[in-house]
């Protein structure tokens, strides 16, 4: 709401739609118990800071489940040990209400006093509720009576809040208790028949199938040897009250088993529905995973980088810095932020000058708060506006990972559509020394991330080409620019914030016969100097930027490689089994390489322990070019000894 209340370019056309001119507030709710969680704790912090206009509702019914509050919350008061939060003096922080969950005057009074705050003000509120009971426990599958006390148990019987409603109404003549007793009984009927609509909306198609499926079966079982067998799986099938799909599937494919080696049409006809029916439920089950608009990212034409005659020859961060320039002058709706990237520009100066250029609405700082920097950027995507959010390393990025894989990579599956939050992550890594800030966890990125796009380039420019191509996709992204290229020459693009380089295409940057390399980001560096020294050995490798790990090779150029070399050396900074598995995974068994390959495949990644520190202990733990040659080298001598003897 505040980019909208404080960017005037949002507020005309096409963005005005998506706001009132900031004048919307933002509700949460949570239970007491989660309170207990660090990240109830950072959001409540960014939140004061920067006076975001939300109302949250901290639910207290006196448990975590089983366990009660004086386990999890000092004072065994939330609203008491944020009382520092409340603002004093027309200063910053919150203003913090109480009530009780049974009081239903009460309840209606605090928030509508607490929204006008919020709305009118600008300012964040969290509201303790109190007393609040549960009629059933936590879960029918977790009883309170297992762990409350009979005394406890009658209170939250006499406090129920539908009863304490009810008693209010009546203690103020609202209604007399036959038209409370009306008004129940009608309730109930409501919900009985809503309850019945709906599982029969749910049902009435599964049993059509069912009765589609059951005919093709009397079918088989009329021309089968195996009939008694068959109307046994019928009639158990049959005897499921309340059947699902994966009964009839199971059912379906049992049958065509025990029919394998007969000659029957009605199998043919039960073999097509069962793949007919693998593509209804993917599109019950499985779809959206990825945008299926016409915005999807892969839709987004490439257009190539162009150079001047005299193009000039400038460091990375500075190609980067002079794209992010076009990206703000093009779009209003793009903000970037993160960790040290407002005032002074990025740590690696990728934004040098835009917040003096564009504002601090659009270019800003925030705190060291990788969680609320995501949960902020999904907010605002999902409000139409394009934010690039910054984790200032790699390795930050597992402050982040819940976020990013329970909320932004599942948004388009879970709503099948409905909601997409395109956000843009920008973070580095890759061959820095030392412990803290060196690592490569891309195989844990990967696996954790799907519905998110990983771009890893191996320049910058190759970066800027993916900023380019996301913004003008629908779809959230995370590029991991190559932490030790941003003091690198690259040549400079006249049409920069304009090109825009394709997800999913390998690029091959090294034409070779022997071997196939594949490596991504940094990686490629070290591959292409490990190259020079190869040919002198009278080695030629072919070398494969893949680009992008999500999505991978989508051309399937890498088999094309493969069936030339018929050898294949996967290197990457991740530890063994990691990143490497997975390309693996996608060269050996999607793109079919393993038939055409004469030797076994390398992979050659870090060792199992996070980089050592110093350039000795960069050198030991992670790949080498010297690393690189002596993989091929053996993987060439074990084809010709006489032609590569062993060195060492």
């Amino acid at each position: 709401s505040k980019h909208f209340k404080l960017n005037p370019e949002l507020q005309k056309e096409p963005f005005h739609h998506f706001s009132n001119k900031g004048n919307e507030i933002a509700f949460g709710t949570i239970g007491d118990a989660s309170t207990s969680e660090g990240l109830f704790w950072e959001t409540i912090n960014a939140a004061g800071v920067m006076q975001i206009p939300m109302l949250v509702s901290v639910w207290d019914d006196g448990h975590g489940i089983s366990v009660p509050k004086k386990y999890q919350t000092t004072k065994e008061s939330i609203s008491e040990i944020l009382k520092g939060f409340q603002r004093e003096n027309g200063g910053n922080g919150y203003e913090i209400f109480k009530t009780k969950g049974w009081d239903y005057a009460h309840l209606c009074e605090t928030y509508e006093k607490a929204s006008k705050v919020c709305r009118e003000q600008h300012v964040p509120v969290l509201i303790h509720v109190e007393e609040v009971t549960q009629p059933q426990g936590h879960s029918t599958s977790g009883s309170h009576e297992r762990y409350k006390t009979k005394d406890r148990l009658q209170w939250e019987s006499d406090f129920d809040g539908i009863k304490k409603l009810r008693e209010w109404i009546l203690d103020n003549k609202l209604a007399t208790e036959n038209e409370l007793l009306e008004i129940e009984e009608n309730a109930k009927k409501v919900v009985r028949e809503a309850k019945s609509a709906a599982w029969n909306a749910y049902l009435s198609p599964i049993k059509a199938e069912l009765k589609e499926v059951s005919a093709l079966m009397d079918a088989i079982a009329s021309q089968s040897s195996n009939a008694a067998f068959i109307n046994k799986i019928k009639n158990d099938l049959y005897s499921v009250l309340e059947p699902i799909r994966k009964d009839i599937i199971v059912a379906s494919k049992s049958i065509l088993r025990l029919t394998r080696n007969e000659n029957i049409l009605a199998k043919k006809q039960l073999s097509d529905w069962i793949s007919e029916s693998k593509l209804a439920n993917y599109d019950r089950y499985s779809s959206y995973l990825q945008s299926e608009s016409e915005w999807n990212v892969l839709k987004v034409r490439s257009v190539n980088a162009e150079f001047d005659g005299d193009a000039k020859m400038v460091d990375g961060r500075e190609l980067l810095r002079e794209n992010f320039d076009a990206i703000l002058a093009k779009y209003p709706e793009v903000m970037i932020f993160g960790e040290d990237s407002g005032k002074i520009g990025g740590v690696n100066q990728g934004l040098e000058g835009l917040q003096e250029k564009y504002g601090e609405i659009r270019v800003f700082d925030t705190g060291i708060r990788e969680a609320t920097i995501m949960g902020q950027a999904i907010g605002l995507a999902l409000r139409g506006l394009r934010p690039i959010a910054e984790i200032q390393y790699l390795d930050y990025l597992l402050y982040a990972l819940q976020i990013m894989s329970d909320d932004l990579a599942t948004i388009q599956y879970r709503t099948k559509g409905g909601q997409k939050a395109p956000v843009i992550i920008r973070t580095r890594g890759h061959r820095l020394e030392g412990i803290w800030h060196s690592g490569s966890p891309m195989g844990m990125i990967i696996n954790s991330l799907r519905g998110i796009h990983v771009c890893v380039p191996r320049n910058m420019q190759q970066a800027a080409g993916f900023y380019n191509t996301l913004l003008s996709g629908d779809e959230p992204a995370l590029v991991i620019e190559p932490l030790n290229g941003y003091r690198l020459k690259e040549q400079l693009p006249s049409n920069l914030g304009e090109y825009k380089i394709p997800l999913g295409v390998v690029e091959t940057i090294n034409q070779g016969a022997d071997v196939t390399l594949v490596t991504y980001g940094s990686c490629c560096k070290i591959a292409m100097e490990a190259v020079k020294q190869l040919a002198e050995a009278d080695i030629s490798v072919e070398v494969i930027d893949v680009r992008t790990l999500l999505p991978f090779d989508l051309n399937h150029s890498i088999v094309e490689s493969i069936k030339k070399t018929n050898r294949l050396v996967v290197l990457d900074e991740d530890v063994p089994g990691g990143a490497s598995a997975y390309i693996l995974q996608k060269v050996l068994e999607e793109q079919q390489a393993y038939q055409y390959l004469d030797s076994e495949p390398r992979t050659l990644a870090a060792k199992d322990h996070r980089p050592a520190y110093g350039s000795d202990g960069d050198y030991f733990s992670k790949p080498s070019a010297d690393d690189v040659f002596d993989t091929v080298y053996e993987l060439m001598q074990e084809t010709d000894p006489d032609k590569f003897p062993r060195i060492y």
